[in-house]
């Protein structure tokens, strides 16, 4: 089956990263975290889901794992922040060139300070979107933090 690229891939192969795609049915409108580890078989804990927030007028990019929940008081400490807010639903393709269910932490429109939960480090690969509402990539997490320049740290609730 012939895949049309996202930005997020054509990225990658720029600096020739490796990678799968893992493809799954959205006609059903279950896009959101679990469901899509469920349909394209990884477990929960390695699929990660990308959240932009914002400082201000500064965006920030949150990769963390489906299942758990950004906390934002760790957020704006890993960002060096006073305070972390979600940035609105209406404002994500503004700001990322992506829809919800679709944002990848790779292939923004800019490179905003991205962070990556501490878990994805002792992981061989985590699952991210691909840029595209039924499309997930899976990679190696140091190489999606060499490629967005992205910090480990801990960002869930306990």
């Amino acid at each position: 089956m012939q895949v049309n690229k996202t930005n997020a891939m054509r990225m990658l192969d720029a600096k020739k990263a490796g990678y799968a795609i893992h493809t799954y049915d959205n006609e059903d409108g279950q896009i959101h975290g679990s469901a899509v580890a469920e349909k394209i078989g990884l477990p929960a804990e390695v699929v990660f889901k990308t959240l932009v927030s914002h400082s201000g007028p500064q965006p920030y990019v949150f990769v963390i794992p489906v299942a758990e929940e950004l906390d934002l008081k760790k957020a704006a400490r890993a960002a060096g922040a006073k305070k972390i807010e979600m940035l609105p639903l209406k404002e994500l393709l503004k700001w990322t060139g992506y829809v919800r269910g679709g944002c990848s932490p790779v292939g923004m429109k800019k490179l905003y300070p991205t962070f990556i939960h501490s878990s994805a480090e002792e992981l061989q690969t985590i699952a991210v979107s691909a840029g595209r509402i039924g499309m997930q990539m899976e990679l190696e997490p140091k190489l999606l933090a060499d490629v967005v320049s992205a910090v480990f740290t801990d960002l869930i609730k306990e």
